[in-house]
């Protein structure tokens, strides 16, 4: 990361969070001392932003439960969602519609750190998040893709 140059340490960084404002501050802030200096700026800088910030990253996420992204073997919801792809059918079809939902309600799809989750698990989740208000969805996203952000950085940096 500290020696990388701009364009191609931004589109690391644009891989683990799709946020321009966001990326733009991690760059600004190099080099790092370490890996734990950078995941420490990364969620501070993260928290630091604001609702545009947020459906920004949002925005470049596969919805939970696209088989089409999850059928793509290099796409990043292959490798975080790809539990789904054994799930019943049913359930599938359950967190299709509550996707929808919840995208209607919210404006911006569901968002949850899937890895290590079960379909059904992500499907509750979703249910239970579906009664929230919209104030409270975007704050629910915004610490779960912090937790994607994280998980992503350590796949490239740790």
């Amino acid at each position: 990361m500290n020696s990388a140059d701009e364009v191609s340490a931004k589109m690391l960084l644009l891989s683990c969070c799709h946020c321009e404002r966001w990326s733009d501050e991690l760059l600004k802030q190099r080099p790092y001392a370490s890996y734990h200096e950078l995941l420490m700026k990364a969620e501070a800088i993260w928290l630091d932003m604001g609702e545009a910030d947020y459906l920004e990253a949002f925005s470049y996420h596969p919805e939970i439960g696209d088989i089409g992204a999850l059928r793509d073997k290099y796409s990043a919801a292959s490798k975080e969602q790809g539990q789904i792809t054994s799930a019943d059918e049913m359930v599938i079809a359950e967190l299709y519609e509550n996707n929808k939902l919840y995208k209607n309600k919210n404006g911006f799809i569901f968002i949850v750190c899937a890895t290590g989750k079960s379909a059904e698990q992500m499907l509750a989740i979703l249910v239970r998040r579906l009664k929230n208000v919209r104030g409270t969805e975007i704050s629910n996203a915004a610490n779960e893709q912090a937790k994607i952000t994280r998980l992503r950085l350590g796949r490239i940096f740790e």
